[in-house]
């Protein structure tokens, strides 16, 4: 790799911008593909595609190319992120099952007799007022975000800043009547019918999920499920 082109793949790596490095493995010329940006790598537009399908599937893969070789497309994914705001009991098993799917967990709660290192040994614990918390982590595309409190104190004031953010999912525990009074507190705190949708609720599969870990495990399914939704149009 060229040093010129490493310096622009660290460079995307610090900025949480994906791209993908695309590789003619006969010459080992090397080009960068953004998909936030307009084309200039000159790709052909299959190869574009292929780029776009690698980033969704965060899998990198060979592919022949025209002239009969082939080209290697090197993804360059944004770390997956999970914020859980409530460090209770669902947490409790919802957050080692993130960590095995590869999500970096952070669990939010200002209460500091839940919040604590022993009982969350393996993510990181914020203390932090939840709102707070969340505008300094600031969710991206590659972040899910799940409160579990039950507090609308606290989940609210979460959910408005995860709405006003890039999350690719965004769930909240509670019944359906649960649900539709925080609709309704929302709504008058100035949200709009479009981005209040973006909640799922109740969280999770409806699987029949009972206990904490089976609760947890259908939060885990739908995160997925979310994350690796096809576009519009695009089957599976």
């Amino acid at each position: 790799m060229r040093n010129d082109t490493l310096r622009a793949v660290l460079a995307a790596r610090r900025a949480k911008r994906p791209a993908v490095l695309v590789s003619v493995l006969d010459s080992g010329a090397q080009r960068l593909f953004y998909p936030d940006a307009p084309d200039e790598s000159g790709l052909a537009p299959p190869v574009r595609a292929a780029c776009v399908a690698a980033l969704r599937a965060d899998r990198s893969r060979t592919l022949p190319d025209e002239e009969g070789g082939s080209l290697f497309l090197q993804v360059f994914n944004p770390p997956l992120r999970m914020i859980i705001v409530g460090a209770v009991h669902i947490t409790q098993s919802l957050a080692p099952m993130a960590g095995l799917l590869g999500y970096e967990v952070t669990v939010v709660d200002p209460r500091r007799a839940f919040a604590s290192d022993e009982r969350f040994p393996g993510p990181g614990v914020d203390t932090d007022w939840p709102d707070d918390a969340l505008r300094r982590l600031a969710p991206d595309r590659r972040t899910a975000v799940v409160t579990l409190t039950h507090d609308p104190k606290l989940d609210d004031p979460a959910l408005e800043v995860a709405l006003a953010s890039e999350a690719f999912y965004i769930g909240s525990l509670g019944s359906r009547r649960t649900h539709a009074a925080r609709l309704e507190r929302l709504r008058a705190r100035g949200g709009d019918d479009s981005a209040l949708a973006r909640i799922h609720a109740p969280v999770g599969l409806a699987i029949g999920a009972r206990s904490p870990a089976e609760i947890a495990a259908a939060i885990a399914a739908e995160v997925t499920a979310k994350l690796r939704e096809p576009p519009p149009g695009e089957s599976r």
